[in-house]
């Protein structure tokens, strides 16, 4: 019973069987999930905090658990690292401004987390390749992915310093 559910919940109950690019749909997956928690069901940022948090901390098990007997430590299938990691930009947005958001500028945000996001975890920068290279475990398959996101968070700071000193 626990296998089995640790299966769902690292594939994001099957979506990373997906053939063709199964991280490129987990990621599209959590940008669908976190507008329509944001923006529909208008959840608490608290609540969804807590809610990524127990993610994360479950990862770690269940990732362990589902590449146990597996000669490949970091299978296509296990995309709950790249909700993890998509996760980060979107969450830091939604919490970093006060006023109410249009959706149309929402979804600009979210298109490009996903597109940078996507980058930094194909292309695989210092220390995201770190991660992957170094940790054929849990703790690698997740914090590829962390790391990305947090590039993802770094590249839109210097976009701002940036453009606030071109000003």
């Amino acid at each position: 019973m626990t296998k089995s559910f640790n299966s769902l919940f690292v594939t994001m109950f099957g979506l990373g069987k997906v053939k063709f690019a199964p991280g490129t749909f987990g990621s599209m997956a959590t940008c669908i999930i976190l507008f329509i928690f944001f923006h529909i069901f208008n959840i608490s940022p608290d609540i969804i905090l807590i809610g990524l948090i127990v993610i994360f901390v479950y990862s770690f098990y269940a990732v362990s658990t589902h590449i146990k007997n597996s000669e490949n430590k970091d299978p296509g299938e296990i995309i709950i690292d790249e909700f993890l990691g998509q996760s980060i930009p979107i969450y830091l947005y939604e919490i970093s401004h006060g006023t109410i958001k249009s959706g149309n500028e929402t979804i600009i945000y979210y298109f490009l987390f996903f597109i940078l996001f996507r980058y930094f975890d194909i292309m695989k920068p210092f220390p995201v390749n770190f991660f992957d290279k170094n940790f054929k475990n849990s703790f690698g398959v997740i914090m590829d992915d962390i790391c990305a996101g947090f590039y993802v968070v770094l590249t839109l700071l210097c976009f701002m310093i940036i453009k606030s000193y071109a000003l």
